[in-house]
């Protein structure tokens, strides 16, 4: 088989695959018990991001939503404006700040267009995934999946495929917990306050977007 017919037939599919219906991973439930769980047992839990701008904000948000129970909370911080998990993944720091504390949990960002380009999702996305998830359980931590949301201007038709294209990753690795952030964007936004949660570029984060973020991981990881 010639070399550019293997690239057609595994792009054909890849868009095949995004095809599918888009529903939770069977295993969520499961893979939320561990992460509770796991948190549960310490007293100060530590958490990881690794991802880009839209995960800058969230750490000290998290913070915030902890305090608010009652409970401490170590959020650590990997994140570079644009990057992909494909560059945390060749990344050397990454494997450094790996190992760099005992983390309980470490949260996965991808770039915000990817999870709803199915070529992107299967060749970038998830090879990066499976590789980071693998290192984060080598390391002793729990992976997690960070479901962004839709840019302002096409908030409904993005958020739709970037929820479609992060539970397909989930089910690529075995039932990944995916916190479902852009979901509660859309309550938001369903309710109107869709201006409230963007910079005026329409697509980063407001300290309101941080904040229903950061009660997203809350809810997820302790309600």
């Amino acid at each position: 088989m010639s070399h550019p017919f293997r690239l057609i037939l595994a792009c054909a599919v890849a868009c095949l695959a995004s095809c599918a219906p888009s529903k939770p991973p069977r295993t969520t439930d499961a893979a939320r018990r561990e992460v509770v769980a796991r948190l549960a047992s310490s007293t100060e839990p530590s958490i990881l991001f690794i991802g880009n701008s839209y995960s800058f904000g969230v750490p000290r948000a998290l913070r915030a939503e902890a305090a608010k129970r009652g409970r401490a909370l170590h959020a650590g911080l990997l994140a570079k404006s644009g990057w992909t998990l494909a560059k945390h993944a060749a990344d050397p720091a990454t494997t450094t700040m790996l190992r760099q504390r005992r983390w309980d949990v470490v949260v996965l960002q991808e770039q915000s267009r990817i999870p709803c380009n199915p070529w992107r999702r299967a060749f970038s996305m998830r090879p990066a995934v499976k590789d980071l998830a693998a290192r984060v359980r080598e390391a002793g931590a729990v992976p997690v999946l960070y479901q962004t949301w839709g840019r302002r201007d096409r908030f409904e038709t993005m958020n739709s495929g970037v929820r479609k294209g992060y539970h397909q990753i989930s089910r690529s690795q075995g039932g990944m917990l995916v916190v479902p952030v852009g979901d509660a964007w859309e309550n938001e936004v369903a309710a109107g306050r869709k201006s409230m949660l963007f910079l005026p570029d329409g697509s980063h984060p407001s300290p309101y977007g941080n904040t229903i973020t950061a009660r997203t991981f809350a809810r997820v990881f302790w309600d």
